[in-house]
């Protein structure tokens, strides 16, 4: 976490407003994050401007959570490529189709997959991404409504199922607040899951939609009506962010077993080490080279290849998030997150804290992308003012919860956002704005929910 150099008060909102804005307005996803970092590298100190620029992004290249960022999804990228290279992924879609014989089964099975693998949220969103796209390309499916059903069942999922990365980095901050005593961390998390209002909301609005609960709203709609008049199901921009890759094994050949065995020791060697993807998923890189070789699924070239194309393919993704972390420092920098909180404790009552907090860090988490940045900093600052204030603190620290992933979740350049669109091979952008409206739905309900759960508890 980065120490607060300036003090810019609520000029400190300023570069990710103007992040926000250009990304709307230029519908691109790594010029604005450039631009807004640019206005707030210009507004700390304009003479220095180049050198503070470039100490920021090797600060950043250099900053150990990104660098386990950049190799999990690297050898995520890896194994996928793998699976589809072999001809797994395409035989698991056929085998899928034979059960699947309509449009909203395919959607809830997708449902369901990102319930089902809710260890990560980069392995939910790159793995249930890439293998149903076939299955509901199959239906006429349009990119944005997977896009949105895979997004909405990943970082939300987590945080729900207390077995997952979040739950341990979340529980590590609680711990060290001494909410719980040590070691006591995992419950401390568990105490916080009945009221994460926003994820239950995200994770279930997206049946609602599958049911025909709720209609289609704003791009989704138009998104639905192209896909139907048109037969084009991916939006203009999405080839950027594409993750395809040949199948060079004899397709007559493949077996859906050569996608559910990597998986399974994926999923099983990541729960083994103690919910740590990135030795889980090099275990399971290093299992499906093996496993492929002894099935003679692919020659030795063509395997190593698929690892390095499969790490390639995730390079664009990256260099999004990279300068999505580069944004996150201005905001560090600026004391952005700091004077959010600071300006609520002498103007908020104990009843409506955890309302203002989820308010407040949603719209900072959804203008940065950050969501693990923000706990880092926010989880200190609001444990002693809850307690303080006498505020239920599982409430409070539900609403941070929430915050981080609303921001996950709606963001347009967030790694779950990111991640989710290469998986699907959807753009950032157009992704983003047509899950927005159903986003903003489970930001009301939950606010309405932190405010009444506020004056009971």
């Amino acid at each position: 976490m980065n120490e607060v150099i300036h003090d810019f008060g609520i000029w400190s909102l300023l570069p990710p407003l103007v992040v926000v804005v250009t990304a709307i307005i230029s519908k691109r996803s790594i010029e604005p994050l450039m631009i807004g970092s640019v206005v707030g590298y210009l507004m700390m100190d304009y003479k220095n401007f180049f050198g503070n620029t470039l100490n920021s992004l090797v600060r950043t290249i250099q900053d150990e959570s990104l660098v386990w960022v950049i190799l999990v999804c690297c050898l995520y990228g890896a194994i996928i490529h793998l699976m589809i290279q072999s001809g797994g992924a395409h035989a698991f879609g056929n085998y899928m189709l034979r059960y699947i014989k309509n449009r909203k089964s395919a959607l809830l099975i997708t449902w369901l997959m990102g319930i089902i693998i809710f260890v990560d949220d980069f392995l939910n969103a790159l793995v249930v991404g890439s293998t149903m796209r076939k299955v509901t390309d199959s239906f006429n499916v349009p990119r944005e409504k997977l896009a949105y059903i895979v997004n909405s069942t990943s970082a939300p999922v987590c945080v729900l199922i207390p077995i997952s990365t979040w739950s341990i980095y979340i529980g590590k901050l609680i711990e060290d607040e001494q909410v719980v005593e040590k070691g006591q961390g995992f419950w401390g998390f568990v105490q916080t899951i009945p009221y994460n209002f926003y994820s239950w909301f995200a994770v279930f609005i997206v049946l609602a939609v599958i049911m025909g609960w709720i209609p289609d709203l704003g791009k989704m709609k138009l998104a639905e009506k192209r896909a139907k008049e048109t037969g084009v199901l991916a939006p203009l921009g999405s080839g950027s962010l594409s993750q395809s890759a040949t199948i060079d094994a004899d397709i007559k050949k493949a077996k859906p077993t050569y996608f559910f065995i990597p998986l399974f020791v994926l999923i099983a060697a990541t729960i083994a080490t103690n919910i740590d993807a990135l030795k889980g998923v090099t275990i399971a890189v290093i299992f499906t080279v093996v496993y492929y070789l002894y099935k003679k699924v692919l020659p030795y070239d063509k395997l190593f290849d698929g690892v390095v194309e499969g790490m390639k393919s995730m390079i664009f993704p990256l260099v999004i998030l990279v300068m999505s972390y580069v944004l996150k420092n201005v905001g560090d920098e600026m004391g952005m997150t700091q004077y959010v909180i600071e300006s609520l404790s002498n103007s908020v009552s104990k009843e409506y804290l955890a309302t203002i907090v989820f308010v407040s860090l949603g719209l900072i988490a959804f203008a940065t992308g950050s969501s693990w940045g923000i706990y880092a900093i926010a989880i200190p600052l609001v444990v002693p003012l809850a307690q303080v204030m006498g505020a239920n603190i599982y409430l409070v620290l539900g609403a941070v919860v929430s915050s981080g992933i609303l921001g996950a979740h709606a963001c347009f350049y967030s790694d779950a956002t990111i991640l989710t669109a290469t998986g699907t091979e959807c753009d950032n952008i157009q992704h983003a704005l047509t899950q927005l409206p159903y986003a903003i739905i489970a930001s009301i309900l939950a606010i309405i929910c932190f405010l009444i759960f506020g004056f009971i508890l």
